[in-house]
């Protein structure tokens, strides 16, 4: 993170909601969203899950997503992924506004463009872990000698070329959620969005799934959204963004790059932010 960066918040520090669309080092910009609202009825009460919420994220950034439950991080990742619309707002990522999406191509946009990683993996049970990475693949048509090929390439790359054959529940929490990653990143997605992802791995799982979250941004330039409550990846996250009711409150940036742990001073900020 630059901290030559014009009108950023210097590391360590907080922004204001109102920064939150700068981006570090001029970098292309991946994901926007602007004054982004979502509004749900309950009976005859409408309950805004996000208000107002505009934020911006360029190519290849760690962006953690943190607040209370019900705060409305999870509606957010949502919107990005096109697996919900918005009631009021935008969402743009690769300077595509998902409101000009018609039903089919908001379903093509949702395999082609982005990952998801989910807390408890949502791995197929009856299919091996190439054969899950494989998955997505088949849906986007690619053939199926480059489906194996590709597939076997992204095990490698998360470190699980050894258990390729094996089914998940022959695998740890920690290997599960890699095959997970691997799958995300089949169809070579432009962003990849984790919702909680760290959420049931313990402490030294999540410290490996957070360095190979960062080996993948400096290989292959990929953009991650990660919701999450674990300080390990708070830590880890170029700069996270602080959501309470439905509202971005501020923007951190963690004193030191790629730090293993929160300085104590960040530590205390975190228990203010739930």
């Amino acid at each position: 993170m630059s901290s030559s960066q014009v009108g950023s918040p210097s590391v360590g520090a907080e922004a204001p909601a109102s920064k939150a669309a700068q981006t570090p080092e001029a970098r292309p910009v991946v994901v926007q969203t602007i004054d982004l609202a979502k509004r749900y009825k309950h009976g005859r009460i409408a309950v805004a899950a996000l208000d107002g919420v505009s934020i911006t994220i360029a190519k290849g950034e760690i962006i953690g997503i943190v607040g209370p439950s019900g705060s409305g991080k999870t509606t957010l990742l949502n919107l990005i992924g096109g697996l919900d619309r918005p009631s009021n707002g935008r969402v743009i990522v690769d300077g595509v506004d998902l409101g000009t999406l018609d039903e089919g191509k908001l379903a093509d946009y949702r395999l082609k463009k982005i990952g998801f990683i989910f807390q408890f993996y949502n791995l197929m049970s009856t299919l091996t872990a190439i054969e899950n990475v494989e998955l997505p693949m088949g849906f986007a048509n690619v053939p199926k000698a480059e489906r194996g090929e590709r597939a076997e390439e992204l095990l490698k790359t998360v470190g699980l070329e050894l258990r390729m054959d094996h089914m998940p529940d022959e695998l740890s929490g920690g290997e599960q959620q890699r095959v997970a990653v691997a799958r995300a990143l089949s169809n070579s997605p432009s962003v990849i969005l984790g919702d909680e992802p760290t959420g049931d791995l313990d402490s030294k799982s999540a410290k490996a799934l957070m360095d190979l979250i960062w080996a993948l941004r400096r290989e292959k330039k990929v953009t991650f959204v990660l919701v999450t409550h674990d300080p390990i990846v708070v830590a880890r996250c170029d700069r996270v963004y602080s959501i309470r009711d439905g509202k971005v409150l501020r923007e951190i940036i963690p004193k030191t790059e790629n730090a293993k742990r929160l300085s104590e001073e960040e530590s205390l900020m975190m228990d203010t932010l739930y």
